[in-house]
């Protein structure tokens, strides 16, 4: 992914460097167009939100936590 933001072909904004407390190496972060986001770190775990409530985390080991508007599924 190239360095900078800019808007991907289906209209998803990105910024890179931009995963979360990260502003250096090869960590992106999407605003999508309907109003999700995504955020891929450094360390390899990465988050999604939905924009309705509903998030996944997933750690740099691959253990995936789930929520549901405030509650949360492992």
């Amino acid at each position: 992914m190239p360095k900078g933001s800019g808007y991907n072909s289906q209209g998803n904004h990105y910024n890179t460097p931009g995963g979360t407390n990260s502003s250096s190496g090869s960590s992106y972060h999407y605003s999508n167009s309907n109003g999700s986001y995504y955020y891929s770190n450094d360390n390899g775990s990465t988050y999604y939100n939905s924009g309705n409530g509903g998030g996944r985390y997933t750690s740099s080991s691959g253990h995936t936590t789930q929520s549901y508007g405030g509650s949360s599924k492992k």
